[in-house]
This record gives C-alpha cells, structure tokens and sequence, in this order.
C-alpha cells in the first residue's frame, strides 16, 4: 500500500478519534498490527496551538513514520498556516477532517459540517495541498456519506479533492446526521472507489475479520479503517491481517500478553498527561479492554476509584495475573458456532 512516497506496511488503519488516538495509543496500535495511524484532530485556531491539550496532541515523540496529522477548521487560509505549523513539527502527512459528527465542532461548522458548503470544502482541499506540494507531504481527507440522507455528497467532493490533489480519501459509510447511530452503508464508499484513482479507504463497523473480508469485498476499497473496535482490542488489526491472509482466525492473545501491552501502554500514556491527567483519562481505556471480560465491570467501578497512576498500574497489574492464572488465553468475546468455517482458530 502506498501513500504518497510512503509504502506502508499493510492496508489497516487506525481511525483518528478525538479523545483516544494519541501518541501512545498509536503506537500500540501499530505495534499490534496496523499499517497506518492518523492522529486526534488538531484545531487550524493559532491561538491554540500552544495549550496543553493541542500540545499533547501534536507529540510524535518516538513515533514511527510516516507522521500523519489530521486538522481540523473552517477558513482555508488557516488551515493552510496549520497544515505547515505542523508539517515543521514533524508532520509527514496532513489529513483533513471532514467527517467528525461532534455537535461541538459540527456547530462551528467544521468536521462533517463542511459537507453541507462544497465551495467551502474544495477550498480549504486545495488552500492545504497547495501549502502541502510544494514539500512532498500528501494530503488525505476523511469525510462521512453526507450531511443528511437526503444529502449524500461524498461522490462530488470526493472527485473534486481529487482533482485538487489529494493523494487518498477515507469515507465512513453514515451521514453526520447518524452519528454512530444505525448501521454504516458501504454503496457510497463503492461508489467513491468506482469513480476515483487514487486510493479509497472504508471505515464503519468494521469490528471482526470476517466483517473486514466482507467490506473489502463489497466496496473494492484499497484500504479499511477501524475505529471504535479497537479501543480496548488494538489487536484486532493483527486478528484482520491474518484472517484476509489464510482464511482462519487466530487464536485469542495470551492473557500475559495483554496484561504486557496494557501496562506498557499505561507508562506511555502517564508519561504524556501526568499524574493527574493521566490517571482520569486511562480509566476509559482499561475499562473497554476490561468491557468483555470475566468480572470485568465489578473491577472497572473499583479501579476508577484510585486516584495515583501507581495504584492504578499495580491495580490492572494484580487483575490480569489472577486472570491469567485462571485463563492462559483471553476469554473469548463470542463462541464460535460449530459449523462457522470461517471461525476456525489457528495458533
């Protein structure tokens, strides 16, 4: 899979989403499988780009490339000073986000809300690649179906950013109308596929190596990204790559392995928010790996009640060893059905 001069990995990506796709979700990420990362958006406003939050969010600190960023804003103009701001912090591709459906950024029209202004939208598409060009960083954007059933756009803008020089489109198969709600439909993302050269990426419920096989299949798409299914399960990546690549799944992960991958992940993430930070906002990651195991959700209400990120890290530690003594693998989530081909578990 290439991506301007970058030749990835493979074609699975991890979803940029707000609140959890930081550097050290990333990176364990991309250690479990996946090919390519694109970071939580970051605001094109200048006068924030030196808080704390925007801070943590353009650290690449150790992150192996290629560097991707995604930004987010309403003016051309200032999104073409934020496409270079962070290209000169180690940005190595600029993604544009056209596809959060957060009441917060949508009232502001930005995110999928610029979907309802193409003019608007083909105008920061083309102030960013201009800016973007001339240094050899391509320009991706991810965008939804539409704003509304009524108004599935994606096609149209889809064909403009390309002429404009997008070097790939992501599309998440709802409109921002349904938020994560429904079901996503992939017509649309065939239908952008079947029109455009450059590479297409699918993205929306794609939460199992079988839905993976099924969504490459119905679309053509040359890429899947995977969200909200890897919160909690970053493994799933490695679970897909080697489904699409023999037609078996994998036999669940040790359950010392994730206890290994989940502490280390915890150092990482202490390490960027500190302590007082860092405690809060770990608890919503070991609850969705805790979410589907035994006695999982009677632990989480204990373990939100720590207050240090030691007591917390010595927590979760202690939980998967008395796991682990009990379970050698991770319980499954769901129990393959006895006549399910496609369920067969291979080491």
């Amino acid at each position: 899979m290439r991506l301007g001069p970058y030749e990835l990995p493979n074609n699975l990506f991890v979803a940029p989403m707000a609140g959890v796709t930081d550097r050290p979700f990333r990176v364990l990420a991309r250690r479990l499988g996946a090919g390519h990362a694109v970071s939580e958006m970051v605001t094109s406003r200048r006068e924030l780009w030196q808080s704390l939050k925007t801070s943590r969010r353009a650290d690449h600190t150790g992150e192996p490339g290629p560097i991707a960023v995604q930004i987010a804003g309403t003016d051309a103009a200032m999104m073409a000073e934020a496409a270079a701001y962070n290209i000169d912090r180690g940005a190595q591709i600029i993604d544009i986000n056209m596809g959060c459906p957060a009441k917060k950024v949508c009232n502001v029209y930005a995110g999928s809300a610029l979907m309802r202004d193409e003019p608007l939208a083909l105008g920061i598409v083309e102030a960013v690649v201009a800016v973007c060009a001339p240094r050899g960083v391509p320009v991706t954007l991810k965008m939804r179906t539409g704003w509304c059933a009524a108004e599935r756009n994606a096609l149209r803008i889809a064909r403009a950013a390309e002429s404009a020089g997008v070097a790939m489109v992501a599309v998440h198969g709802r409109t921002r109308e349904q938020g994560y709600g429904g079901c996503a439909e992939y017509d649309t993302v065939a239908a952008v596929k079947a029109a455009l050269r450059i590479p297409v990426v699918a993205n929306g419920d794609i939460d199992s190596p079988e839905k993976a096989r099924d969504v490459l299949a119905a679309t053509g798409a040359d890429a899947l990204m995977i969200g909200r299914a890897a919160q909690g399960r970053p493994w799933i990546f490695r679970e897909i790559a080697h489904f699409l690549a023999t037609g078996q799944r994998l036999l669940p992960p040790l359950t010392r392995e994730v206890r290994a991958w989940l502490l280390e992940y915890l150092q990482d993430h202490y390490a960027l928010y500190g302590e007082a930070t860092g405690v809060r906002s770990a608890r919503k990651h070991i609850g969705w790996a805790l979410r589907a195991l035994p006695d999982g959700e009677r632990f989480r209400a204990e373990m939100n009640t720590l207050d240090t990120c030691d007591a917390q890290w010595r927590a979760v530690a202690d939980w998967f060893d008395a796991l682990a003594d009990v379970h050698e693998r991770l319980p499954l989530a769901r129990t393959p059905a006895a006549n399910d081909d496609d369920m067969q578990l291979t080491a």
